[in-house]
């Protein structure tokens, strides 16, 4: 579409024409959500109990192995495309050199084999950082306060390929260390792994909507000190655009923009800029908000879809959202 449109004056052009009937409205939407560009971010627990509504994301719960299924089976008739993983891992196993990541039997590695037996068209894409097996709560090793790059790859790497084996489609390196992409797609090639896709989280920025996230996974409370070392500073836009460029050089698949609305314009510009299929994810802080406002009476249900489109109309392939069942229920 031309930047600058010619128009005829006005009365010969009257813009509300074409908004003068749902059929018209329709018929000229120029964005739309289906089912098929929803991701549901789910919450998967070892602990006893645990598997209850997260408090601070409200009708959102976390799920034992058996509910990951019937929750997987639910999505996969609902026709969303992909399930993301998330470990909320018993704190007695959280240690310093976070060995519980790359362990076959971790809840992560249980619940992929367990959805793709259930539902095998299903896609299972995971996380890949340490905080949940971190007694620091860091992404990363740490060592008299520093967050470790390249040693902390290596175990990513080896957490990688022990999602790989369990069965994962796509891979979520959400941990922000340079060099992982990289050492993720060697690592996957020498072990016969070359179709596993990586999704990464490649403009993460060190924002404060990921509150909820954190109590969701059990690591509110335990992280020393902040992220701002490893992800980017939310005033720098370049900084962004140069950690994207950086991944799909080292062989990312699909590149992320995390938080979402509060990044719009950074999705709208990678878009634009790469052309490689962009993804975002609306946060749980983000998530939060909207549902808070609608529970407190403050915002009506049709927020949810208004904020879809937002992503969709910044150039987003698809969103990784808490909403994705709810979504794809009203659209079918």
């Amino acid at each position: 579409m031309s930047a600058n449109p010619i128009l005829p004056p006005f009365p010969t052009t009257r813009l509300r024409r074409l908004r003068r009937t749902k059929a018209l409205r329709d018929m000229v939407t120029e964005n739309h959500v289906s089912a098929a560009n929803l991701i549901w971010p789910v919450f998967v627990t070892e602990v006893a109990g645990a598997d209850v509504e997260i408090p601070s994301l409200p009708g959102v719960q976390r799920y034992t192995v058996d509910g990951v299924k019937a929750a997987a089976e639910r999505a996969a008739k609902l026709g969303i495309p992909a399930i993301c993983v998330f470990p909320h891992s018993a704190q007695e196993l959280r240690t310093e050199g976070c060995e519980r990541a790359w362990d076959p039997e971790n809840i992560s590695n249980q619940a992929i084999r367990a959805i793709k037996a259930t539902v095998p068209e299903l896609m299972v894409m995971t996380d890949i950082a340490l905080d949940p097996y971190n007694i620091n709560g860091h992404d990363g090793l740490v060592r008299n306060g520093e967050i470790l790059n390249d040693e902390t790859v290596d175990c990513l790497v080896r957490m990688a390929i022990a999602q790989a084996e369990a069965g994962a489609d796509i891979l979520g390196p959400s941990d922000m260390m340079d060099g992982r992409i990289a050492a993720f797609r060697a690592a996957l090639e020498k072990r016969g792994h070359k179709h596993v896709t990586i999704m990464s989280y490649a403009a993460k920025f060190a924002s404060g909507f990921y509150g909820p996230f954190r109590d969701a996974v059990g690591a509110s409370g335990r992280l020393v000190g902040d992220k701002k070392t490893y992800q980017v500073n939310p005033a720098n836009r370049e900084e962004a655009l140069r950690c994207v460029a950086r991944d799909l050089a080292e062989g990312a698949d699909m590149v992320m923009v995390k938080p979402g609305m509060p990044y719009l314009d950074i999705c709208r510009e990678v878009r634009d800029r790469f052309g490689a299929p962009t993804f975002a994810y609306q946060v749980s802080g983000e998530y939060a908000m909207i549902e808070g406002a609608i529970r407190n009476g403050w915002l009506s249900r049709d927020v949810v879809m208004e904020s879809l489109l937002a992503f969709r109309r910044a150039g987003c392939d698809g969103v990784l959202t808490y909403f994705a069942p709810e979504v794809a229920e009203a659209l079918a």
